[in-house]
């Protein structure tokens, strides 16, 4: 059943996109369009709950970002937790190995930071390199799974993925987060990558996504700011960019401390300090 969910044969498709993925700018990233069946990511779409009224979701709200995520797999559906385990199984692990060169990938089944991701009207994520370990399993993060699930997107409704040079001077790329795309690509120190120009979708529509992280058991010394050990997220301006001054800012705790188990912020506590 799950290899109906995808359009190819994984195993020889990584290898088809190994030089195209190593080779891209401006670090190693690749972008596929129509990979899975849309009978999968319709019921994915169709399970997609409203995080902005569930109960115990991250909701991000500051000058860098204005965001809503899931936590664990408490917003799962039935559909959507077997897709989402089925990209943490040893085919796509085989897949991303055999394009990315990166041996001995692990999927994370806490879904840390992961799994669904949702920007309402005026949301954004400004540039930035991601968290570099996770906080339970002590892990080097190491790639980023990106599918979006946004049906008849374009230009006009923002949003779009940027990936930015080290030097924070050329975006290289922008994709739009139309539906079935999905992107994949390295994560290291310099990996500047984000969706800064706001969403515009002011009827009450939303930018949706999965989003899947895989770690190694350390990770090349190019790869790391020797300045730092473990970080959190590392925002960047765009050059002529200014902080956004966001209504209503509210800190991440006051947000959801009302719903969601200590333990969390004890796991989000280990990953910034």
């Amino acid at each position: 059943m799950y290899m109906h969910w995808v359009k190819a044969e994984l195993g020889g498709l990584g290898k088809e996109k190994a030089d195209e993925y190593q080779n891209n700018t401006p670090f190693p990233h690749i972008v596929i369009e129509g990979l899975f069946s849309e009978d999968i990511l319709d019921a994915v779409l169709d399970e997609f709950p409203d995080l902005s009224s569930s109960r115990g979701k991250l909701e991000y709200r500051n000058e860098h970002e204005v965001k809503l995520a899931s936590i664990g797999e408490d917003h799962f559906g039935p559909r959507t937790k077997l897709f989402l385990h089925f990209l943490n199984s040893k085919p796509v692990i085989d897949f991303l190995e055999g394009m990315t060169d990166i041996d001995g990938l692990v999927p994370d089944p806490h879904f840390f930071g992961g799994g669904l991701h949702e920007l309402k009207h005026g949301g954004f994520l400004n540039i930035h390199a991601d968290f570099n370990r996770h906080p339970k399993m002590r892990l080097d993060r190491r790639l980023n799974l990106l599918i979006y699930l946004n049906k008849g997107w374009t230009d006009e409704n923002g949003g779009q993925l940027e990936l930015w040079d080290r030097e924070m001077k050329v975006c290289h790329r922008k994709v739009v987060p139309a539906y079935n795309t999905a992107v994949v690509f390295s994560t290291t120190d310099f990996s500047y990558h984000g969706n800064p120009a706001p969403v515009n979708c002011p009827n009450g529509g939303s930018r949706k996504s999965l989003a899947l992280y895989y770690y190694t058991n350390g990770r090349p010394e190019e790869e790391i700011n020797e300045e730092l050990e473990d970080h959190t997220t590392l925002f960047k301006l765009k050059p002529g960019q200014t902080p956004r001054d966001v209504k209503g800012i509210r800190k991440l705790k006051d947000t959801v401390a009302l719903f969601v188990p200590p333990i969390v912020f004890k796991v989000r506590k280990a990953l910034f300090r």
